[in-house]
């Protein structure tokens, strides 16, 4: 099922299934410069008003036992946008953490990253790089930052390094299967989402996860990030529990 945008009313908390939570969401957090301009403001003030949205949604996903979270931060693309907001995405994280990882160490969450360090600053880095080794005891919700990914670049890798194992004689090419390339991506670890929710109506995929959302569950709303609250997580929550995953069979 491609997935729709949200016209519904909002399904109220307790028609969740708790039995039926999706184990891993993904989100394509879209809409923070056109939340902005809306407003007449610049386009770093909706990416500030974002960053708090993303607390609100980690905490909301802890609440109803989802036990994996990755966020589309940061695209190989988005080094393509005007410097100024480049370099306060930069920044994001650092801000993010110092202000919010208390609060993550607090509440059990484990951070993880998946992307490449290639062109990053040093603090963006050193304060990604933190949170990770900080965190990496706790044993809640994993809260999984995609930053400046892209899921062609980050299948090229994995195709190059499997390619390198077969050439160095540790791997035969008659070994390589669905599961092996998998194992190469960057966050293997977590399986694929069950869950996709992209926000601001817009109704593609960016280069995001394309290996891991064979068989995702997706789900759009015209909602701008800035103003996606617990009720639109839920929503589409709900609606995840009504579908029938096949997996491609009856």
């Amino acid at each position: 099922m491609l997935g729709k945008f949200s016209t519904k009313k909002h399904k109220a908390p307790e028609e969740i299934d708790s039995a039926n939570i999706p184990e891993h969401i993904a989100i394509i957090m879209d809409g923070n410069g056109r939340w902005a301009k809306k407003k007449g403001l610049p386009r770093i003030a909706g990416h500030r008003e974002g960053m708090k949205v993303v607390r609100n949604i980690v905490m909301a996903c802890d609440d109803i036992g989802v036990k994996a979270l990755t966020l589309y931060a940061f695209s190989t693309e988005n080094w393509k946008r005007p410097r100024k907001e480049v370099d306060f995405l930069m920044k994001a994280p650092e801000k993010f953490l110092l202000t919010y990882l208390p609060e993550l160490v607090e509440k059990n969450v484990q951070v993880r990253t998946m992307g490449s360090p290639d062109n990053l600053p040093a603090y963006t880095v050193n304060a990604v790089e933190t949170a990770v080794e900080e965190t990496k005891d706790n044993t809640g919700l994993i809260l999984n930052f995609a930053w400046n990914y892209g899921s062609r670049f980050e299948m090229t890798q994995a195709v190059r390094n499997l390619a390198q194992e077969v050439k160095d004689g540790k791997v035969d090419v008659d070994q390589i299967d669905e599961s092996m390339i998998s194992n190469y991506l960057f966050s293997p670890q977590l399986g694929d989402p069950d869950l996709l929710i992209r926000t601001s109506g817009e109704l593609r995929l960016s280069n995001f996860m394309l290996w891991q959302l064979a068989y995702t569950e997706l789900w759009f709303t015209d909602v701008l990030w800035p103003d996606f609250k617990k009720a639109q997580l839920l929503e589409a929550v709900h609606d995840f529990q009504q579908r029938g995953r096949r997996f491609g069979g009856v």
